[in-house]
């Protein structure tokens, strides 16, 4: 098998090629792009770190009232994030919610249009699935490294490998609630003279929104799940002590900075919990 091994097709090699093609022909566009999130990324700090912790605590449940309507959830979000400031660790999860904000409002402003657009047009989803299958099993860490050559060491790197590793997510649920309007029901809005825009907005939308709430909860998630290898780029937040806890073999740091991941995942999946609300 010696013969196969030596005529080995250079894939890395296009790849890299392909890179430094793109860093010398797009710079441009990609210091651009670095300016707008940063840009977002500063206003998202700024929300969530110039007002008392106890604000944002507060807005949070008055959030998960207006969502959910059920007093035990507000109760454990409250407690989720008074456990939060106990153990000390309110900056660092301020930074976390900062990237998982950021990331959610770049995954589901391109993930949704772009799952409405493939469920009306077949083709273009079945051109679309191995691209997405690629995105979602190709190992995050891979995402690292154009992210660095593009964007440099920080925030924004660990943003853009988030967003590319959790947009299949929304872009998936999207397509399968929009997909799976029953026909009864866009008969019935076309046979009393509904345009397509209308139909879309009014019947599409609202019968596919469980499914693209599911989105956005997987993209919580997803995004949460990037945060220690965020960390890995300059991303500040929870992962930078989890990391710190790794180099040092400290478990009380390692136990305390995973738990407060934990715990801010279970509030944020609580808050947007379809079947909790009334």
């Amino acid at each position: 098998m010696n013969w196969l091994s030596e005529h080995k097709i250079p894939v890395g090699d296009w790849a890299e090629n392909f890179f430094l093609w793109l860093q010398d022909n797009a710079a441009a566009f990609f210091d651009g792009m670095a300016v707008v999130m940063e840009a977002i990324i500063d206003a998202f700090l700024w929300i969530l770190q110039t007002p008392h912790p106890l604000v944002i605590v507060a807005v949070f449940v008055g959030l998960t009232w207006a969502l959910q309507r059920n007093w035990k959830t507000c109760v454990l979000v409250a407690l989720g994030f008074l456990f939060i400031l106990n153990q000390g660790y309110w900056e660092e999860t301020t930074e976390s919610l900062t990237l998982v904000l950021s990331s959610c409002l770049f995954c589901m402003g391109i993930g949704v249009p772009i799952g409405i657009a493939a469920a009306h047009r077949p083709r273009l989803y079945d051109g679309m699935r191995p691209v997405l299958d690629l995105m979602q099993t190709l190992p995050a860490f891979v995402y690292l490294i154009p992210a660095i050559v593009f964007f440099g060491i920080g925030m924004v790197p660990g943003l853009i490998a988030t967003v590319i590793f959790v947009v299949p997510a929304p872009i998936r649920l999207t397509h399968l609630g929009v997909s799976g309007t029953p026909q009864p029901l866009l008969e019935a809005a076309r046979a009393f003279g509904a345009t397509n825009r209308q139909t879309l907005w009014k019947v599409e939308l609202p019968f596919a929104l469980p499914q693209i709430m599911a989105g956005l909860n997987q993209t919580i998630m997803l995004s949460l799940s990037m945060v220690v290898i965020g960390a890995l780029v300059g991303a500040d937040g929870l992962g930078v002590p989890v990391l710190r806890a790794i180099n040092t073999v400290n478990i009380a740091l390692g136990f305390e900075s995973g738990l407060m991941i934990v715990v801010v995942a279970i509030v944020l999946d609580r808050m947007l919990r379809m079947e909790g609300r009334k």
